[in-house]
């Protein structure tokens, strides 16, 4: 990045393990050769979750620990400096490194870790630290403190500042970055911290506040961003349209990201968002920083060998070999938009009629933990899991319950498909059970697939949505999913047969001529909305399906190539590095003094 050294501190929830989104991010960093090239030091910092395990646990499988107060074990020079900063705050502090690889490419590095147990912290310091969050940014933290998702970050955050000057992290060419709200506390301490030139970065892979107008509105994406879009027209924010928001606490710190060096959105509407919350947000540095996505190739015959796995595995399960296989991966959360998915499969199944064609949908997603294989199996040979499936653990949670509901109602009405509903994670023999084929993985429901779906209301990028981009899998996605600009951006705006972007925003002043009009757009309009558009998308879909291998190479050609130039290395040297370059070299005119002058 340039000739000084360079340190990044990224603050997360995921620093000890990869749990979801920012831990895909955080590998497609580590494995990245430009990011490698440019940053010489990488420190993952977050709570300590779980102190109650072994020392070799700690950090996960891939993880070496060299520090752990808990356990008594010290392999590190830094032990007395730790053991310091712990009597001074009652804290405990898990260090060592974590390593992260690439399969494909063999790269492999090995971030440190810092992970600090903030259960039984004296409250003098905490206090001070929270007493100085208000009168500095006008956080009131303490309004918080009985929610421990918001408390255990600010308690993290002075702690970790005392370790990193501790390990000689705290220079110039130090960079905090926060990963979402949970790095924000720490980043703050930061550019309070009086010694030391820390740069700062919010990495904004959503915004808490708008993803939760979203969800908790019936009109959801419909309303909020035709409302949004005569807002700005009017110099209006969140708060004119949708009240005061300081009550939720991930608001607090999100909107505190405006006295950050920069903040990377990674997609354009959460740059939009982001301008949304306020008039100060106008003049921030914004960059828009896309996820890289990976890419894959195979040949036609290891797809076609992928394919009829599942294939096989719907006939087991259905008794019969569908000539398509549609496949959503996804979490069960209302911001995924799953019942867009059997609207669309609704007539396409009309469509198929017509065609004489058959289709399964496998639809991966649940709300509770791994189940047994012994659960499975029982589940198996009683009722015919996943087939059928019955309310309560270890089966279907409340959640998964009302959605398989819907997909109860679309299976009794189609004939030429059906859903599958695999409420398990993983997609092997070991996880789902004895009728799939012996050697069946994970990756065989990312190759095989036709169709990827993946229509969310709200969705700041969604590396997800593309992963079957390379293997010759059509996504279709939202025009409100991140990725969706990253696809326009790499095509010039001429977009391509592997992707279609649905737009259920785009009214033609239909239902929303004003913001009045944009917020009265509830479950009723949105339903009749959906079901036009779904129609419209079905039509697509089918008309683009691979019917010959001729076809099918044409897919799996060109979406290596669109999948390979939204790579992690794309990412990281066209986006990101560019992003912070300048931030992370500029002179000590970005003071504390200047960052509070927002």
């Amino acid at each position: 990045m340039a000739n000084d050294p360079t340190t990044m501190v990224h603050v997360t929830h995921e620093a000890g393990d990869k749990i979801g989104g920012i831990g895909a991010v955080l590998n497609g960093f580590f494995t990245c050769r430009p990011y490698l090239d440019s940053v010489e030091r990488s420190i993952l910092v977050g709570p300590l979750f779980n102190s109650e395990v072994p020392v070799s646990e700690l950090l996960g499988k891939d993880g070496e620990v060299l520090y752990s107060s808990a356990n008594g074990y010290e392999n590190t020079e830094y032990a007395p400096a730790f053991r310091m900063i712990e009597n001074f705050y009652n804290a405990g502090i898990v260090y060592g490194t974590r390593s992260f690889i690439d399969k494909e490419t063999g790269i492999k590095s090995s971030p440190e870790v810092l992970l600090v147990d903030v259960r039984y912290l004296f409250d003098g310091p905490i206090n001070d630290f929270k007493g100085r969050l208000y009168k500095e940014f006008g956080i009131e933290s303490n309004s918080y403190e009985h929610i421990w998702e918001c408390e255990q970050y600010v308690r993290l955050a002075p702690v970790a500042i005392a370790a990193l000057k501790e390990i000689g992290a705290a220079h110039d060419s130090t960079m905090i970055i926060s990963h979402e709200f949970m790095g924000m506390a720490t980043a703050l301490a930061g550019i309070l911290e009086p010694c030391c030139n820390f740069k700062t970065s919010f990495y904004a892979h959503e915004v808490a506040t708008i993803r939760r107008i979203i969800e908790e509105h019936s009109g959801h994406d419909i309303m909020f961003y035709n409302a949004l879009r005569c807002a700005v027209k009017k110099n209006l924010y969140v708060d004119d349209v949708f009240g005061e928001q300081n009550t939720y606490f991930k608001h607090a710190f999100v909107a505190a990201s405006k006295y950050c060096d920069s903040i990377c959105a990674v997609g354009d509407y959460v740059l939009d968002e982001l301008k949304f919350l306020g008039p100060e947000f106008e003049n921030a540095n914004i960059n828009v920083v896309y996820n890289g996505i990976p890419a894959y190739k195979i040949s036609i015959d290891e797809k076609v060998k992928s394919k009829e796995k599942l294939q096989k595995y719907c006939k087991t399960l259905l008794g019969y070999k569908p000539d398509f296989v549609f496949t959503h991966v996804t979490r069960l959360v209302q911001s995924k938009g799953l019942w867009r998915d059997l609207y669309i499969l609704e007539h396409m199944e009309k469509e198929f009629r017509t065609q004489h064609k058959t289709a399964v949908m496998f639809l991966l997603s649940t709300q509770a933990a791994k189940r047994a294989n012994l659960e499975i199996t029982k589940m198996e040979d009683e009722y015919n899991w996943p087939v059928a499936h019955r309310e309560g653990l270890p089966d279907l949670t409340g959640g998964e319950a009302e959605f398989y509901a819907s997909i109860q109602e679309f299976n009794a009405k189609s004939r030429n498909i059906k859903v599958v509903f695999i409420n398990q994670f993983g997609f092997d023999r070991e996880s789902c059970g004895k009728r799939m084929p012996k050697d069946m993985e994970f990756m065989d429901i990312r190759q095989g697939s036709d169709v990827e779906f993946g229509l969310s209301v709200y969705e700041p990028f969604g590396i997800a949505q593309l992963e079957p981009l390379s293997f010759g899998g059509i996504c279709v996605i939202s025009e409100v999913c991140g990725c969706a600009g990253f696809v326009k951006d790499i095509t010039n705006g001429d977009g391509t047969k592997n992707v279609i972007i649905t737009d259920y925003t785009d009214l033609d002043k239909i239902y929303a001529n004003n913001i009045t009009d944009s917020l009265d757009i509830g479950l009723a309009k949105r339903k009749v909305i959906e079901e036009n558009i779904s129609k419209q998308v079905a039509m697509q879909i089918c008309s683009r399906l691979a019917h010959k291998p001729s076809e099918i190479e044409e897919l799996l050609a060109e979406g290596y190539d669109l999948a390979a130039k939204m790579s992690w290395d794309r990412v990281v040297g066209s986006y990101l590095l560019p992003s912070l370059e300048k931030i992370l070299h500029k002179e000590a005119a970005s003071s504390m003094h200047a960052k509070l002058s927002v």
